[in-house]
């Protein structure tokens, strides 16, 4: 996630008065429900296509790879009904109790495996985060660094397709922290959000800038369009927004994610943005990220001094917990960074199925 200035004073768009519109309220179309990927997902699909109870055994939960399609992509599915739902599935079924029921089975597998492979991660939030804030003299691991010095733009379309699960709904999961907080943490983060969505217009929200960048590089820029395609190591990095922004008692692991991407943003964006720009993917695709270099400098100071601050001077146990959130975010990034190098390194898509021709 990218956001914009944690006040007025930092960003362009939170001084100009919000844009008047003319235009007539038109209702959000929703995704229809993809392909399963096993009996879990299969189960999941099948209940909210049927409006009746999934039909799947306890033991279809266990014996699920927590990192797997069918775990992560059921998960999703079930997360989703939080945000717009799916095509014909009824409204009510976000609060029904026999998905709710298999949703905790489900991501409580997801959470053991995240604690599991974390088991020696820092639990300080100063050793969380002192990798994450000098630049490394070695690029080579870094994917943005890969895109940026030789990726073409087959790739880029690819990253942007994954990416769209995510930022076509940028900054809602992270919005769901902030009756959770207090004092400090609540004014720093209302205030980064507040240009997430756009400081009062519409045509700058940042899932609309990312729409943008889709429709320069020629894809599909619907909600949920690259569902059927997305890997679980991509669908793993969503599910784990949901997973923090969905539980109260996981709120300083939401904290600790929101400021991962932000310590992390400002270096990747300006690679990024130099891929762009020279694969000619065309302006508002370079825009997306060149709007985030400086913005994100200023939103890093304030997310760590600011929010998490402010966070742990109200609550200091949470400590731990905002480690654990900075270090599950480091931990599926790679993954999904390795996904994508391997599918690439092998002259491949890394999307389950391949994108069109633009």
């Amino acid at each position: 996630m990218t956001p914009p200035g944690p006040s007025a004073t930092t960003s362009p768009s939170a001084t100009t008065a919000p844009a008047s519109t003319t235009e007539p309220a038109t209702p959000t179309p929703r995704p229809p429900l993809p392909e399963a990927r096993g009996e879990l997902s299969g189960a999941v699909i099948r209940a909210l296509r049927s409006d009746g109870p999934p039909e799947c055994a306890a033991s279809s939960v266990l014996k699920a790879d927590p990192w797997g399609e069918d775990l992560q992509l059921a998960l999703y599915l079930l997360y989703e009904l939080h945000y717009r739902g799916f095509e014909g599935v009824d409204d009510a079924r976000e609060w029904d109790p026999d998905l709710l029921r298999l949703r905790r089975d489900v991501e409580a597998r997801f959470l053991h495996a995240l604690r599991a492979d974390l088991a020696d991660a820092p639990r300080s939030v100063a050793d969380a985060f002192a990798p994450l804030l000098v630049e490394p003299v070695d690029l080579s691991g870094s994917l943005s660094h890969r895109l940026e010095t030789e990726g073409e733009l087959w790739q880029l379309r690819e990253y942007a397709a994954l990416r769209s699960l995510y930022h076509l709904k940028e900054a809602d999961p992270h919005a769901w922290v902030i009756p959770r907080l207090t004092g400090r943490a609540k004014a720093a983060m209302v205030a980064i959000e507040y240009d997430e969505f756009g400081a009062g217009r519409a045509e700058r929200i940042h899932a609309r800038l990312f729409a943008d960048l889709m429709a320069d590089l020629g894809l599909d820029t619907a909600y949920g369009r690259y569902l059927d395609g997305a890997p679980a190591p991509l669908l793993a990095t969503v599910n784990l927004m949901s997973l923090f922004g969905l539980h109260r008692a996981l709120r300083g692991a939401l904290v600790g994610h929101f400021a991962c991407v932000e310590v992390t943003s400002s270096p990747g964006s300006r690679r990024l943005a130099h891929a762009m720009r020279r694969c000619g993917a065309g302006p508002a695709a370079e825009h997306f990220y060149t709007e985030h270099v400086e913005a994100d400098a200023v939103h890093e100071q304030v997310v760590r001094h600011e929010v998490i601050g402010g966070l742990l001077a109200d609550e200091p146990d949470l400590e731990a917990d905002v480690a654990f959130g900075c270090a599950a975010t480091v931990l599926l990034e790679d993954r999904l960074a390795d996904h994508l190098r391997q599918a690439w390194d092998q002259r491949r898509s890394a999307l389950r199925t391949p994108l069109p021709e633009a």
